[in-house]
């Protein structure tokens, strides 16, 4: 996959822009649109702009003092009930339940893709939402009105509560494990396009697709490229596929940014052999 001059740059100018500044919608837009550089962006803009108008109008404007329940509702009744957004267990498997363009022409998607779309909307009335790090289903947190509550969009925008969250985590995690606070903090824009693009590569590994997986982290460098551990795993996936200057230029860099992790010893054993080859 060669990405379009324009992808690259967009995907650049994400990487060096502040967290905070990055627009979640937009850029999941510009990564579906990696994939489909011929597409054309702006009806899906619209298609959002949709979503945000007749939320806005189901709770009767953006004031501050709309109830967290009715900012619940007014979500649930428009993305989930209104324009049909949801998901079968079918959908891990499917790459184009991850590329947004593809989950808004089905209205089916992996569940951080739904929950772009309620925090894309929840955003841009003013609404206090972030994401939830959770393992194995990504979950998003409202809050107004000293309140707050833990929604599911990929099971209808349900409420989650904390016995709820414990057995979703005991199911992957095994009943010896403890829920803590680290499984369910809150991420930041770049770490949730991060996981976004994280199920795209596990499942290219899963299926031994490793040039392909490759593409998807080099993707995922040009908008994070001040996280080591993606640099660790681009070399070690070039030195796999026996790409030796490549891997030794990706595991330099992880060097170079990385701190006194437990796999810096392993990555220098690693890039002395690699290096050795080269001469």
């Amino acid at each position: 996959m060669r990405l379009p001059l324009d992808i690259r740059a967009r995907l650049t100018e994400i990487g060096g822009a502040e967290d905070g500044a990055i627009d979640l919608f937009e850029s999941a837009l510009v990564l579906a649109a990696a994939d489909r550089p011929r597409a054309r962006l702006e009806p899906y803009r619209r298609h959002m702009e949709g979503i945000i108008s007749e939320v806005r109008t189901y709770v009767g404007g953006t004031e501050p003092l709309v109830p967290l329940g009715l900012r619940i509702e007014g979500l649930v009744q428009v993305i989930i009930k209104r324009y049909g957004y949801g998901g079968t267990q079918e959908v891990f498997d499917d790459l184009d339940a991850v590329n947004m363009m593809r989950v808004i022409d089905s209205r089916s998607g992996m569940p951080i893709v739904i929950g772009i779309l309620f925090m894309q909307t929840a955003r841009t009335l003013g609404w206090d939402i972030c994401g939830l790090d959770f393992p194995g289903r990504f979950l998003v947190r409202l809050e107004a009105g000293g309140e707050r509550r833990i929604l599911d969009p990929f099971a209808g925008g349900a409420v989650v509560e904390p016995r709820d969250m414990r057995d979703m985590f005991k199911a992957i995690a095994g009943n010896h494990v403890e829920l803590r606070p680290e499984h369910y903090r809150d991420m930041g824009n770049r770490d949730i396009l991060l996981r976004l693009q994280g199920n795209i590569k596990i499942r290219l590994l899963r299926e031994e697709r490793f040039d392909d997986a490759l593409e998807t982290l080099e993707v995922m460098l040009l908008f994070a490229p001040d996280k080591p551990e993606l640099w660790r795993e681009t070399g070690l996936l070039h030195a796999r596929l026996d790409h030796i200057k490549d891997a030794v230029r990706a595991l330099e860099e992880y060097l170079r940014r990385c701190g006194a992790d437990e796999a810096r010893y392993n990555t220098s054993m690693l890039l002395q052999e690699l290096r050795a080859q080269l001469n």
